[in-house]
Parts: structure tokens; C-alpha cells; sequence
């Protein structure tokens, strides 16, 4: 457990729960609380930090908020994991027109590739790699209800991801990204998208089983892990002819 010192050094203008959040953001980091781990009690962290219960309660509250904490009524609060239930699809809007439940339930997943390349000048810069550092490409299938509906080209930092082969992530049962937080302690927080109608190409109608030029969705996603720290590039083309793409705005 990192040292219990009091409130840092910051602007006067900042307000004391955002101090102790930034606090308690920085022991997620550190790795100090790990991902489907307990963290202490409200009572210890004001006792630790010096500083009101309903102080910590509002940090937490806000740390809930954005998915890096979860409550668990008469348990505590624990941090996030892509292993928790509600979660571990939060990154997957896909859904089926018909309005049924198509995340959890009649997912499956087909690794087509994984190496490890000399990262393309655009997706070095996108990762904030150096020239010439690698990165590993994965290339994968989703299917719902036994229907190919998502290519993804996913792009890793290699220096983070050692170790990572196909035959690993598909002798893995759970979602990806609880394997990225379990495996090689890289956590996605938060991520940022572009979105765009395209066509398909040869590749991806092959693997989707669509004609060559069908309209598909392109979904470019930018998954961040703390300190806005970008860990994962990927590009899915989404077969909507059945499915939608949902998202809430709020």
C-alpha cells in the first residue's frame, strides 16, 4: 500500500474530492488496487487521506461513474474488471434488430491472425510508439447467432503485450480484454471512436460471407488505460444488414 499522506500539492481552485480521486487514480495505476480486487472502506480511506467520509464517497462516486470502481450492494466497492457481468461487453454497441440480448449470449469469436510487425508509421502514431518500435496485429472474426458480423483489425503495443500469440487468445475463454488485464496487466478504461459508412473490400466480405462492395460500418476505436495512455488501436467493419449499432448519450 502506497504511503497515506496527505492531500498533494494542487491548485487552489480544484475541489477536495477531485484531489482524493486523482489520489485514488493513481493507486489504480500503480497497480496499488487491482482490477476485481476490494478496495478499503470509505472510513479508512478518509482516515488515510485525512479528509471527510462523504469527501471519499464523492470521489468514489464519481471514480463508479466512470466505470473504474464498482459498488456491490452489502460487499464494498471493488475495482473495475472486464470480467464483471455488466461490464466486460461495455465496449461492444452491436445488436441485433430484433431487439433479443446478442452479447454475452451467442458470441463467438474466430482468431484469423496474430504477429508481430514493425508498426506502420500511422498506427505507431495513433499508440504513441516510436518509429520502428513493433506492435502486434490481431486479426479476428465475431460471430452472433453463428453469423460472421464484425471484423476487427486490432493493433497492441509489443512491449506490453509479450507472449501474446493466437493459440493464447483462443484457448481463452473470457472477453479479450479481461485476458489484456489478467494476463499482461493492462486495463481499458475509457475509449474514443470514429464512425463511418465504407465498403467492403475483398478481405472483409470473404470473412464476413458478404459480396465484394456491401455496405459496411466502419467502427475505429482508440481504447485509453489510466492517464489517457493509448493501448490498443482497432478497427472492426460491422455487417448491419441485421444489427445495429447502440450507443447512449448522456
Amino acid at each position: 500500500m502506497a504511503s497515506s499522506a496527505a492531500v498533494p500539492t494542487a491548485p487552489a481552485f480544484s475541489p477536495l474530492y477531485q484531489q482524493i480521486k486523482a489520489l485514488m487514480t493513481r493507486e489504480l495505476q500503480a497497480g496499488v488496487w487491482r482490477p476485481g480486487e476490494a478496495i478499503p472502506s470509505e472510513t479508512e480511506l478518509a482516515v488515510r487521506f485525512k479528509v471527510s467520509q462523504g469527501t471519499v464517497r464523492k470521489a468514489i462516486d464519481e471514480l463508479a461513474t466512470e466505470n473504474l470502481l464498482v459498488r456491490r450492494q452489502g460487499k464494498g466497492t471493488f475495482v473495475a474488471t472486464h470480467g464483471e457481468q455488466q461490464i466486460q461487453y461495455r465496449f461492444l454497441r452491436l445488436q441485433p434488430d430484433d431487439g433479443a440480448a446478442g452479447e454475452s449470449g451467442g458470441t463467438t469469436r474466430r482468431f484469423i491472425d496474430c504477429r508481430r510487425l514493425r508498426a506502420p508509421a500511422e498506427i505507431a502514431r495513433a499508440l504513441g510508439l516510436r518509429s520502428g518500435d513493433a506492435a502486434i496485429q490481431v486479426k479476428r472474426v465475431l460471430s452472433l447467432r453463428d453469423a460472421p458480423v464484425v471484423f476487427d483489425e486490432i493493433w497492441l503495443p509489443a512491449a506490453l503485450f509479450k507472449g501474446l500469440t493466437a493459440e493464447r487468445l483462443s484457448g481463452y475463454r473470457g472477453p479479450m480484454y479481461q485476458l489484456f488485464e489478467s494476463e499482461f496487466g493492462v486495463h481499458m478504461i475509457r475509449a474514443e471512436e470514429k464512425i463511418r459508412a465504407v465498403a467492403a473490400d475483398g478481405e472483409a466480405a470473404a470473412l464476413l460471407e458478404v459480396p465484394a462492395g456491401t455496405p459496411l460500418l466502419s467502427v475505429e476505436r482508440l481504447s485509453l488505460t489510466y492517464g489517457d495512455k493509448p493501448v490498443e488501436l482497432r478497427r472492426g467493419l460491422y455487417h448491419t444488414a441485421a444489427h445495429h449499432y447502440r450507443n447512449e448519450l448522456s
